[in-house]
């Protein structure tokens, strides 16, 4: 494995969030766009502390998708400087937590911090783990046509190139006709 489970749990989150945007979601429609959408991903991924269930964290946690989407596409020195800043905002303080049935892990801020605060926090530990590692280039956008869903590769030979199999499937769909009408 290429990082700690609570890096990769982190950045799969990053993932799921970044493809709630219209541009990268199954519907083409803006996932994240009640506090009920919100509170379903809550539950999908283990976030513990203050959740306020209320627009103002909506809007925060939809302004953190958007600055980890355009994390995600940079290179490893620009990245550096958004991740710093990230810490610094946060006044990340980073420490090990053990909790529900969840190992020893990494925190970086206070469980009454607000939500949006802490997963940039938690996001900016992972990516820093990606940038020790110099492994930025398996945080990739999808290669199919008309899609810009988030892809998180831990595959052993590095090769995966879309976000999803529905993706996937599409794009061979299409090589497979170009070959066809070619022949």
């Amino acid at each position: 494995m290429l990082f700690a489970p609570d890096t990769v749990e982190s950045l799969e989150f990053v993932v799921a969030l970044g493809n709630t945007e219209p541009r990268s979601s199954r519907s083409g429609d803006d996932e994240l766009s009640t506090i009920d959408q919100l509170a379903a991903m809550l539950t999908r991924f283990s976030y513990t502390g203050r959740i306020d269930h209320d627009e103002t964290e909506l809007q925060d946690v939809r302004a953190t998708r958007a600055l980890l989407r355009e994390v995600w596409g940079l290179p490893r020195d620009e990245a550096v400087e958004v991740v710093n800043r990230m810490l610094r905002e946060a006044k990340a303080l980073p420490f090990l937590a053990r909790h529900d049935e969840l190992d020893w892990h990494m925190h970086a801020t206070a469980p009454d911090a607000p939500l949006g605060e802490r997963i940039r926090a938690e996001m900016a530990l992972a990516l820093s783990d990606v940038i020790r590692m110099n492994e930025m280039g398996r945080l990739r956008v999808c290669e199919a046509d008309n899609c810009d869903g988030l892809v998180l590769d831990l595959s052993r030979n590095g090769s995966k190139r879309f976000c999803t199999v529905r993706c996937g499937n599409r794009m061979n769909m299409i090589a497979f006709r170009e070959r066809k009408a070619g022949t």
